[in-house]
């Protein structure tokens, strides 16, 4: 007989729910933005979330736009990079550029954090209209907001 995870746990997962994630990409002007916005949404403040790059970007209007379309405002988000975060002590780093990956590895060799690859197209590369263009950036946004519901999905046992 298979016993359900433990309420702090993901289903088939044996690492306890962290209470802190980073989220990063290369310039944390798009896909890491995306992402702390969703999850934020998610977990509300019972999961500590931030986000970074690994070099200096840019705002970028078209995130502010598709963001919006799920009622969340981006327009005050300004782009930080590793180096910019307060605390760096977290139980989870969700990369989402190669760029980022290896700059999380690097800077996790001595600490005991896990480091999830979740790879994501960048939607700045994509040429065309301005509606070719926010379908790509709804594209990346919509893949995120599905691993991050599986993410983040814990649930208590005995809830429906």
């Amino acid at each position: 007989m298979t016993l359900p995870p433990a309420p702090d746990k993901p289903p088939g997962s044996s690492r306890a729910k962290p209470q802190s994630i980073l989220f990063a990409c290369s310039e944390n002007a798009v896909r890491s933005v995306m992402a702390e916005n969703m999850a934020k949404r998610l977990v509300g403040r019972s999961v500590y979330i931030q986000s970074a790059g690994v070099r200096p970007g840019e705002h970028d209007p078209f995130v502010d736009a598709i963001m919006d379309e799920l009622g969340l405002d981006t327009t005050r988000h300004r782009p930080r990079r590793f180096e910019d975060l307060e605390d760096d002590s977290f139980d989870l780093i969700v990369t989402l550029s190669p760029e980022a990956h290896h700059r999380a590895l690097d800077l996790t060799r001595t600490m005991a954090v896990d480091v999830a690859y979740w790879p994501t197209i960048d939607p700045t590369g994509v040429d065309g209209s301005r509606d070719q263009r926010l379908d790509a950036y709804r594209a990346t946004r919509d893949g995120l907001q599905r691993r991050l519901k599986d993410l983040l999905s814990w649930r208590p046992i005995g809830t429906v």
